[in-house]
């Protein structure tokens, strides 16, 4: 078996991956799905992730999203894919490079000038496990407020991982969104959940985008998404990415409050202080 034959099968890609490889490693990280490196019969690898009972359309909205990022900035290649099982091509990690760092900022700027449609997706749309809403939106307030931070702040209070006097600050700061200075740009084509985690710096030299949750959006969210846990050369990605698209006035002001989307995110799935640091941070703009 190799991936020629994985990628001419993909009907029976569960069956095949289960009784016909010869070694399989499994890989840390994944919070929602179980990663693997499985080496075929001739000696190559592919990543494979999977899921089981995973909802239907789960891996062909990432398959969609790859594919839209695929043109502008380095991401696997689809190999094939079932309900419950995606095989990707296998990208050898190394190590990170200031001028690795410099390339992603030019590829991320280049990504969101091709632009989208509109703010939001033509697929459904998944974060993690959650389910976001991607319909079509006619500004970019209106749909962050209401399908990135609102639903996951109103699931996090509901499953009582976040205090209701918290979610009303972060609400309050939402009812200000077209006061704090955001450029009314058109919409970004963006990767969506683009945090460390989710930037493969590969032994090739480029970085590679990863497991996106991609839609139309504001472009300063990936970017404020990016320093929310922290990445290596951090500055160097602002800077080239600023020096080829230049970033609108106070942008980094505007961090915290592109940063509390997957602050909701995480507190709906987590809990724990999430929901109090996107309350914090909102305070900044009530």
């Amino acid at each position: 078996m190799d991936v020629a034959y994985l990628r001419a099968h993909p009907q029976n890609l569960d069956r095949l991956i289960e009784h016909q490889r010869i070694r399989t490693t499994p890989l840390p990280g994944g919070d929602t799905c179980r990663a693997e490196r499985l080496t075929l019969d001739d000696g190559s690898s592919v990543f494979a992730k999977s899921l089981l009972q995973a909802e239907p359309g789960f891996f062909a909205s990432e398959v969609a999203g790859l594919r839209w990022l695929g043109d502008h900035v380095p991401v696997p290649e689809v190999i094939a894919g079932t309900e419950s099982t995606l095989l990707l091509s296998w990208i050898e990690p190394g190590a990170s490079t200031p001028a690795a760092a410099e390339d992603l900022g030019r590829s991320l700027a280049a990504l969101h000038a091709s632009g989208a449609d509109a703010f939001g997706a033509v697929w459904r749309g998944w974060i993690g496990r959650l389910p976001m809403d991607n319909s079509p939106a006619s500004s970019w307030p209106e749909f962050y407020a209401g399908q990135r931070v609102i639903p996951f702040v109103r699931q996090a209070v509901d499953a009582g991982r976040m205090t209701v006097a918290d979610a009303v600050v972060v609400e309050r700061a939402l009812d200000h969104i077209g006061n704090v200075g955001v450029p009314v740009e058109p919409p970004s084509r963006l990767h969506g959940d683009l945090w460390s985690g989710n930037v493969l710096w590969s032994a090739a030299g480029p970085a590679y985008l990863v497991d996106p949750a991609a839609h139309g959006g504001h472009r300063e969210t990936d970017l404020a998404m990016l320093a929310l846990f922290g990445l290596p050369h951090l500055d160097r990605v602002f800077s080239a990415y600023d020096e080829a698209a230049p970033l609108g006035l106070g942008w980094r002001e505007r961090v915290g409050l592109h940063q509390l989307h997957p602050l909701a995110v995480h507190a709906a799935m987590f809990g724990a202080g999430y929901g109090a640091r996107a309350a914090q941070l909102a305070r900044r703009y009530v």
